[in-house]
């Protein structure tokens, strides 16, 4: 069986499913880092509700610091899979080791940073005097780790760019794996709680990243990690690139704090932690369908960038296609599993009644617009790809901004929980506008890229 694929000259259909289900099941079970956790902390005697209301608070900080790796991985995986459409071997390399250099300097400068303002952050972002001893301790652990986060986090790309898509699966689910059956040992065979959730974290992130540090270093790939040649300008070029998809990550986390932050303004001493405890369940259960969705388009994108770096539209035109249409059929699937199995999901984090109802009006709320989305996500990265960043940016902003107004005004004139909405009026509205935007400047881009010598 094949361990790698052939950008340039396989089936495009079978390219997309070899790179986008691994990449897919990959992003699934990284998810579960952040679900296993909360599931566990939920049921922590005495305290589960407050300590997971403590980990939603870190989750969107969490998100921000890993998103730093997905700015350098992505950035630098695009720019290495047009040098390797070109057959530029030597490039590609630079190209590597210029980005492993970046993500070795941002993790020794979040770790300190996040290290130095994280109890202001916590309190700014939705903690209460309640909550915030349980946000600290699980931040502060996680912080620690930061590296192992990062280098995980982006060097995973550099795998599935040069086709070892199955490879950079398991670089996930190692980690993974670990997290399972570390988790119940330090919350509750250690008794160490919400901090012994992050422990386990930490160590399930050291042996990804080192096991994607050992591939990179070895001699199966194509590509690897060397030292030297770095240049400022490919690393300004790499960052450029990465700027889009790291936007929407760390603007994703951002508007988690900001729905936090008015949850708890609008509920109350009364139901403010019990509002930001359920908007935890409910973006735990999103994360199951976006994430995914990220692996879909993410995954892809070699595909896209290598073909548009060979200059043959062609193919780029059709694997846009069949992405769109793997895109389509998982979100209509995770539409009808929202309707019809949130309640089990919920009853994993919680079984106090009014806590679970309320998740599901939540979860069921969040994915009105989630078949719609497919084309937001599928046209964004597919621009990110072709070296569009600037339009893939502009769209990715245009919906954040639209869930902040909407998750900001919707409570100030109504009640809190209609702060839920934001989501599926931004989705939709959006995916409208990213469809119209792509089929306006798909044609034009990919001619005049095909007409450069």
């Amino acid at each position: 069986m094949k361990t790698t694929a052939d950008l340039g000259k396989d089936s495009v259909r079978s390219l997309v499913l070899k790179l986008a289900l691994p990449a897919m099941v990959a992003q699934f079970v990284n998810v579960l880092y952040s679900i296993i956790d909360r599931m566990y902390i939920g049921h922590i005697a005495g305290d589960g509700a407050l300590a997971l209301a403590g980990a939603g608070v870190c989750g969107p900080i969490v998100t921000l610091l890993t998103s730093f790796g997905t700015l350098v991985g992505l950035g630098g995986s695009i720019t290495m899979g047009i040098r390797m459409g070109e057959k530029n071997t030597k490039k590609a390399e630079q190209v590597l080791a210029n980005s492993f250099l970046m993500l070795s300097i941002f993790s020794v400068l979040l770790t300190v940073s996040f290290l130095l303002l994280k109890s202001r952050l916590l309190m700014c972002f939705g903690a209460s005097e309640t909550t915030f001893p349980y946000a600290n301790t699980y931040l502060t652990i996680y912080t620690a780790g930061t590296f192992f986060a990062l280098m995980a986090t982006g060097l995973n790309y550099f795998i599935n760019c040069q086709g070892f898509a199955f490879m950079g699966m398991f670089t996930v689910l190692i980690g993974a794996g670990c997290n399972i059956v570390l988790d119940p040992v330090f919350i509750f065979g250690f008794h160490l709680g919400i901090a012994g959730a992050a422990v386990a974290t930490v160590i399930s992130q050291i042996i990804s990243c080192a096991f994607a540090m050992s591939f990179l270093f070895g001699r199966k790939v194509p590509v690897r990690i060397t030292f030297g040649q770095y240049d400022l300008k490919l690393m300004l070029r790499i960052l450029y690139l990465g700027f889009s998809p790291f936007l929407i990550l760390a603007t994703d986390s951002l508007i988690l704090i900001i729905m936090n932050t008015v949850l708890q303004k609008y509920g109350g001493a009364s139901q403010g932690d019990m509002l930001i405890t359920c908007a935890t369940i409910a973006q735990s259960y999103m994360l199951l369908i976006t994430s995914p969705m990220l692996g879909i388009s993410g995954g892809t994108q070699a595909i896209l960038s290598y073909n548009y770096g060979a200059r043959r539209a062609d193919r780029v035109k059709k694997a846009e296609k069949n992405i769109l249409g793997l895109m389509l059929i998982f979100t209509t699937i995770m539409f009808l599993l929202s309707r019809l199995v949130s309640r089990f999901f919920v009853l994993l984090f919680t079984s106090d009644p009014q806590y679970t109802d309320f998740s599901v009006w939540a979860i069921r709320t969040y994915t009105i617009m989630i078949i719609p989305l497919s084309f937001q996500y599928v046209f964004v990265d597919g621009l990110t790809a072709l070296e569009r960043p600037k339009t893939a940016l502009a769209l990715s902003v245009t919906r954040k901004s639209l869930f902040v107004l909407s998750a900001v005004l919707l409570p100030y004139f109504f009640e809190a929980k209609t702060a839920f909405f934001a989501e599926p009026l931004s989705d939709g509205i959006c995916s409208v506008l990213s469809t119209v935007v792509f089929l306006l400047i798909i044609n034009r881009h990919l001619a005049a890229r095909c007409q450069t010598a």
